[in-house]
């Protein structure tokens, strides 16, 4: 590895010129109140690539990294959880088949916990064991068994992979980061490496840095040796945060702030032969929430008596004409999405003494409330619903996603971020002292 920027250049004389200017200036101005401008340019060079780099990833030579390796990967052997899909990718000796396995995990664990996608996990991969049963699924099936998972759009992008390997590549999964990434819709550069590592063996830096597709992203065995500034280092202007560990990497880009909007939905109810039956109907094929059912809806008015009439308008629509002095209003839900938070004004509309509507435009469907909890319906109308069954108080505020804790709040580390802690800790000194050797 080149040697970090603070040890190139003219050797001892520019380091022996500069403290020598260094001394005379402090001479000099003794008595003087030293200005920002004055301080920055007293900084050694090498207290400013302290300031930037954490010696967690500053590594002196190529045999420290190798070993590193050695010792995080016997460690992982040792301490990994027993999971399903990594199981499926021991045990699996069809290629394709594991590979398949891999990307579904894959795509399934992007911002999602693991002990919510184990049982998701395993539904897919009993309805859907090879690339070939996804493909012939229908868009709508896929929705039904993603309900609740979130991020819905990755499911659609694995069927359409799914189809394209099945139809335009023989059924065979690409055999390398590369080709994974260019080939499959939704891959990007992580997933594409996590397969190819997983399933095809292929683990090496040179292979997965070779593809200029897959360049161009900081490493964290690149760190500002070779930049004079780590993009993956937390900034001097923010504290390393104990309660964290090793979790401090990489730093989380800024996000903004989702955008808040509000609509109004209605669950329409009829009696029926097998029970009480609700409206659902179908969104777009694209947007948020693309191809999944809901209540009938409409963006927010911005009075009641303008809301009931555009909301009543929308029933109507699907179902024909109504009673509109039964539509009553429930109470509100809030949901927050990757980007939108989106606050529900609750109707209920219930259909008593009167013909029950047997047929509804395309788009739209009658379901029993058992039916309902196994559509392919989001969490939101989940919750939607429940306020009106009235299991809960009329108002239900947002998802876990939607409560952030403050600093002061955070607790002890969890016993497994413990152990991953202690793990760097016993490996890199995390000293001033080995940082500055290092860095000469």
């Amino acid at each position: 590895m080149r040697k970090p920027r603070a040890a190139v250049g003219s050797g001892h004389r520019k380091q022996a010129a500069s403290q020598e200017g260094r001394q005379k200036h402090a001479k000099n101005n003794s008595q003087a109140k030293p200005s920002a401008c004055d301080g920055l340019a007293r900084q050694p060079e090498e207290v400013v690539l302290q300031a930037s780099v954490s010696s967690y990833h500053l590594f002196r030579d190529v045999a420290e990294v190798t070993a590193f390796r050695g010792s995080l990967l016997s460690w992982y052997d040792q301490e990994k959880r027993d999971l399903p899909w990594r199981r499926r990718a021991e045990d699996e000796m069809d290629l394709d088949r594991r590979a398949y396995a891999v990307w579904v995990s894959e795509v399934m664990l992007q911002q999602t916990q693991v002990a919510t996608v184990i049982n998701y996990y395993t539904g897919w991969m009993q309805k859907w064991p090879t690339l070939q049963d996804l493909a012939s699924a229908s868009l709508e099936e896929v929705n039904q068994l993603w309900a609740g998972l979130g991020y819905y759009s990755r499911g659609r992008r694995l069927q359409e992979g799914a189809r394209k390997v099945v139809e335009e590549l023989g059924g065979h999964m690409p055999r390398t980061a590369e080709t994974l990434q260019q080939l499959l819709p939704g891959v990007g550069r992580y997933t594409a490496g996590a397969i190819a590592s997983i399933a095809f063996g292929q683990v090496e830096q040179e292979q997965l840095l070779a593809s200029g597709s897959l360049s161009g992203s900081p490493d964290v065995e690149e760190c500002a040796p070779n930049t004079g500034q780590c993009h993956l280092c937390l900034p001097p202007s923010e504290p390393w945060d104990q309660t964290l560990g090793v979790v401090n990497f990489p730093r989380k880009a800024s996000r903004k702030p989702p955008r808040e909007e509000s609509s109004a939905t209605c669950v329409l109810e009829q009696p029926g032969a097998l029970g009480a039956q609700i409206l659902l109907v179908q969104r777009p094929n694209s947007g948020l929430l693309a191809g999944l059912w809901e209540f009938p809806s409409v963006t927010w008015e911005p009075s009641e008596q303008l809301q009931r009439k555009a909301l009543l308008q929308e029933l109507q629509r699907w179902a024909g004409p109504l009673p509109a002095t039964h539509l009553r209003h429930l109470g509100e839900v809030v949901h927050t999405f990757s980007h939108i938070k989106l606050t529900y004004q609750v109707y209920g509309l219930a259909l008593e003494g009167q013909t029950p509507v047997t047929t509804v435009p395309p788009g739209a469907r009658w379901l029993t409330q058992e039916e309902f909890h196994t559509a392919a319906v989001s969490t939101a109308m989940k919750k939607v619903f429940r306020v009106y069954q009235g299991q809960q108080p009329g108002t239900c505020m947002g998802s876990k996603r939607s409560q952030v804790s403050s600093p002061c709040s955070r607790k002890k580390p969890r016993m497994g971020q413990q152990v991953l802690d202690n793990f760097f800790r016993s490996h890199i000194s995390t000293d001033a002292h080995s940082l500055n050797s290092a860095a000469q």
